[in-house]
């Protein structure tokens, strides 16, 4: 008896620009050739290739971690293909083991549905919204019932579910695992088959969860998704994955002020990896700076480049400039923007104010000693004058007092 066999598409220039974008900057792909072949497919046929990412809305902000995924999925979208924007909001009531050491508290529906409002907001601001798809993981989660959770859950073995290295290894230390952890990874797979996704992103510490899906699409006889995991992105500490509870992150919907800052405060070894993983400048553009600076070029130049090209992709271009002048203006004794304009009487009958005493009306010190403290240090300064004498006396008049690169207040004593 013969078998029809799969037919096998040319794979052309344009397929193998297609496999170099897809390539570039990732992790892993799964398989290389399954997704060739996929790409080459739908260049021959004309339909476009169907791109999943799934969300979990476990806090109301994306931050630049998740746009890494993010700007992956828009290089994918630009290419043509459609891409699937999932929000788990029935997985979020379960809650991710992924990484975890511990049993991950869940969430309510309720603080569950306020967070995903905010999701896709954020997400549009890189994706094309005109060609994303949004969908909600409860469509189909809801409906399994109780009997089709159990012809999941009937679908992969306990031994294999032990295989997961965060599980493994919290059973090797005598932690908990509550039974209804293993059923996350069986939902997360199970939405690639409600979707029939082709190509399923995430985090290289989505791997287990994303092979998942290909294995329950085989068993339900689809086509097997293939897998492109992203690395994930170094916080502003530079050693920690950028995470909302490490406090190392920056979010996208931060000021422009702030944003830039927060880009401009990463080492220089920290800024190539952001390049690489951030910037939508050619890698060989990207090689180009990297060369110029190895060469002797100031690698802040670099780096002002980079978090420019951040500001202005959140804000505008204009706001970019704006904020790279707010910078200079408070690291080089110039007054920022957003100055808080104060007024306050000076002692009776004219008597000048002490300059420790000031700083602590003004709120930028908790005490004269701390004031007098910072003045030892060379850390004050009252209109741009670096501030000596512990002793400075100032009468009536407006005043720019500053402690430190950023504390700023306008003073106006009469």
């Amino acid at each position: 008896m013969s078998h029809a066999k799969t037919p096998v598409f040319p794979v052309t220039d344009r397929v193998r620009e297609a496999l170099a974008i897809t390539l570039r900057g990732c992790a892993e792909l799964i398989q290389t050739d399954d997704w060739t072949q996929k790409l080459a497919r739908s260049e021959a046929t004309g339909v476009p290739l169907r791109i999943k990412l799934g969300l979990d809305p476990t806090a109301p902000d994306i931050h630049l971690g998740h746009t890494v995924v993010l700007n992956k999925l828009r290089q994918l979208q630009d290419l043509g293909h459609k891409v699937i924007f999932l929000i788990g909001d029935f997985t979020s009531l379960i809650g991710d083991p992924s990484g975890r050491n511990t049993t991950r508290p869940p969430l309510g529906r309720e603080q569950v549905e306020a967070f995903a409002q905010t999701y896709y907001r954020q997400a549009a601001l890189v994706l094309d919204a005109a060609r994303t798809e949004i969908r909600y993981n409860s469509e189909w989660c809801d409906a399994l019932g109780a009997r089709g959770v159990i012809d999941l859950a009937a679908r992969y073995t306990v031994a294999r579910m032990m295989e997961r290295n965060d599980f493994h290894d919290r059973l090797s230390a005598g932690h908990a695992i509550s039974v209804h952890e293993f059923l996350y990874p069986l939902l997360q797979g199970y939405d690639s088959v409600a979707l029939q996704s082709d190509l399923e992103l995430g985090g290289t510490d989505q791997k287990f969860n994303l092979l998942m899906g290909r294995h329950l699409q085989a068993d339900y006889g689809q086509e097997p998704q293939c897998i492109l995991t992203m690395p994930l992105l170094e916080g502003l500490d530079g050693t920690c994955k950028m995470s909302k509870s490490k406090g190392n992150y920056i979010g996208i919907t931060e000021d422009a002020n702030t944003l830039f800052a927060k880009c401009l405060s990463i080492s220089d070894t920290l800024m190539w990896r952001w390049y690489e993983l951030l910037s939508r400048q050619s890698e060989s553009a990207i090689a180009a700076i990297r060369a110029e600076v190895a060469a002797g070029r100031n690698p802040k130049d670099a780096k002002v480049a980079l978090a420019k090209e951040i500001t202005a992709r959140f804000h505008s271009h204009a706001a970019a400039a704006a904020a790279e002048q707010d910078f200079i203006n408070r690291t080089h004794g110039g007054v920022p923007d957003d100055v808080l304009d104060m007024s306050l009487p000076i002692g009776q009958g004219g008597t000048p104010v002490g300059i420790a005493a000031l700083l602590k009306q003004c709120g930028l010190t908790a005490s004269n000693g701390e004031g007098y403290r910072l003045i030892d240090g060379g850390g004050v300064r009252v209109n741009s004058c670096v501030v000596g004498d512990k002793g400075l006396r100032l009468g009536a008049g407006t005043y720019v007092l500053q402690t430190g690169k950023r504390k700023f207040v306008r003073v106006t004593l009469a």
